[in-house]
């Protein structure tokens, strides 16, 4: 049995640690080097390790459990009540082992290299859409200077060049040319995104996992890349209840005296898997998606007298309770059968 816990403030360079028996009695603490913290914990005899997840932590994790070390990584936020009044990277380091020692502490399972390889594709992809959000934002508020409004989406692209194109376009030469420059770019990123979706799509053929979740109306490629990249093991969870409330989609709540409170979702966990659950939802929702709703089920009475984006949400929450219970039992997605029905 392993009789001391480690906590490591990680950095670039410089690492600072804190050694402690597992009751709490200080052993040492120590600051190293990158080469003299990867030659400390190879020649320490194997110890619980833990560390804050952030950058780098899940490299770590894999390279001192090679070591023979038990390695745990936390959330900073539950770090952070343990630091004892001035911040540093001492402090930081003896409030993860007091933090890490508490026996109801939740943590954080380390990504493997494919998650993260996944994570970085997805990321990608991400920031593409971002920078061509941008560089149409740039184009409307140029041609807005000029008393030309056009609504947002990519949609209205054309409308901007039948603007910029036509013989009678009031616009400055120079305006012009800068304008041709940014939908230059703008199809540039349509370009790349496209390329890195159909990249998403093929990695997400390639699992069996990912297929099975596309098994489920409303989540696509993306979808199920996005739950394989960022979501923990299903058996973390003790219910599919658990992994909503992981995800941020059950209410706040704002309880006291016995007075059950509810407010809005949490919004805490993995939000791209949030967001996407919810645009998969709303799309089950739109004119085309809502011809499968069966009448009388429980989502058709509660479409009747709820917002829609209130339904989008409990529709997201019960579809990643599917996703639960469909990735714990290993069975592809089925259609729920109607109370009463033989």
């Amino acid at each position: 049995m392993k009789d001391t816990m480690i906590g490591v403030d990680l950095a670039k360079n410089v690492f600072q640690l804190h050694g402690a028996s597992m009751t709490g009695e200080v052993k040492f603490r120590k600051k190293l080097t990158r080469p003299q913290f990867m030659a400390f914990m190879a020649d320490h005899p194997a110890a619980v390790v833990v560390l804050e997840a952030c950058g780098s932590a899940s490299y770590w994790a894999r390279e001192l459990s090679k070591a023979g070390h038990e390695v745990k990584l936390i959330a900073p936020q539950y770090v952070k009540p343990f630091v004892k009044r001035q911040k540093n990277d001492a402090a930081d380091a003896e409030a993860i082992v007091v933090a890490a020692q508490r026996p109801e502490m939740r943590f954080v399972p380390p990504k493997t290299e494919e998650q993260q390889a996944r994570a970085a594709l997805f990321r990608a992809r991400e920031r593409l859409v971002h920078q061509r959000t941008e560089l149409s934002n740039a184009l409307r508020a140029a041609l807005y200077e000029y008393g030309h409004a056009v609504p947002q989406g990519s949609v209205h692209l054309k409308r901007i060049v039948e603007i910029i194109e036509a013989e009678t376009c009031d616009l400055p030469d120079l305006a012009r040319e800068e304008a041709r420059d940014l939908l230059e770019q703008i199809a540039e990123k349509t370009v790349r995104i496209e390329a890195k979706t159909r990249k998403i799509a093929a990695q997400a053929a390639l699992t069996p996992t990912a297929r099975r979740l596309q098994t489920m109306p409303g989540v696509g490629p993306m979808t199920a890349l996005a739950v394989e990249a960022y979501a923990p093991a299903m058996a973390t969870f003790k219910c599919g209840r658990d992994f909503a409330a992981w995800l941020g989609l059950v209410p706040r709540q704002m309880s006291s005296g016995g007075k059950e409170r509810l407010g809005r979702i949490s919004k805490a966990g993995q939000s791209d898997i949030r967001r996407l659950l919810i645009i998969g939802a709303m799309s089950r929702l739109n004119w085309m998606g809502a011809r499968s709703i069966r009448e009388g089920s429980w989502l058709d009475r509660l479409r009747a007298r709820k917002p829609k984006m209130l339904v989008a949400v409990a529709l997201a929450n019960k579809m990643a309770r599917m996703i639960w219970a469909m990735l714990t039992k290993q069975e592809d997605y089925r259609d729920p059968v109607p109370a009463g029905a033989t």
